[in-house]
């Protein structure tokens, strides 16, 4: 079963409410964590828009672990290697970190709260902060479930906040495109779908 092993968070890991928040999140991380290649140094990761509650960062073995968004979760004390950086990307496309300075750099159900433009100035910034041979991995939902997430928000399912402000959904051929727009080598990315296909994942290597 899909869901077996997986429990919901008592954290609240998005903003606003939905019963299924938490167990989306342990999903896209799980996915996440498995796009990971074995042999990828397990030196610095960065979680753009890590959300209310770093679920997927503290999931991790990375060394050091560092998240970003508009609005860093509170009452989450930093540790040695767990970094959290205040930071809006559709005011300042620019990350604050150094050429190659990350192994791996994931966006979970970001993707679509973000207008193409930004989105591509903020890929080509990944990509930047990427040593050579690091990975970027990232999580959205499928261009056709717009209408089955408004619905899951009117039953409390899932955040009604969230869904509000997305702003685009994209295909697998369209997050390709983007990807290649940011300057990542098309035979470098892989995509595919998970949870039924109604989310999608792209890696692409820098």
């Amino acid at each position: 079963m899909m869901f077996a092993g997986l429990r919901l968070q008592p954290q609240r890991v998005t903003r606003g409410h939905g019963v299924l928040e938490g167990l989306l999140a342990r999903l896209r991380g799980r996915q996440a964590r498995r796009l990971m290649p074995p042999s990828l140094p397990r030196n610095r990761i960065l979680d753009v828009g890590c959300g209310s509650y770093p679920l997927f960062l503290l999931s991790t073995r990375f060394t050091d672990r560092y998240g970003l968004d508009r609005d860093v979760p509170a009452g989450i004390a930093e540790t040695q290697n767990l970094h959290l950086v205040a930071h809006d990307v559709e005011h300042n496309r620019k990350l604050p970190f150094d050429d190659a300075f990350f192994d791996a750099v994931t966006m979970l159900a970001v993707f679509e709260h973000l207008d193409e433009p930004v989105l591509i100035d903020l890929l080509r910034e990944i990509r930047r902060v990427l040593v050579p041979g690091g990975v970027f991995v990232m999580t959205t939902p499928a261009d056709w479930t717009a209408g089955i997430l408004t619905r899951m928000a009117k039953l409390w399912l899932v955040s009604s906040e969230e869904v509000g402000e997305h702003k685009s959904q994209y295909s697998q051929a369209q997050i390709r495109d983007l990807l290649a727009r940011a300057g990542f080598a098309p035979e470098r990315v892989d995509a595919g779908s998970f949870e039924a296909g109604m989310n999608l994942w792209a890696r692409a290597a820098r």
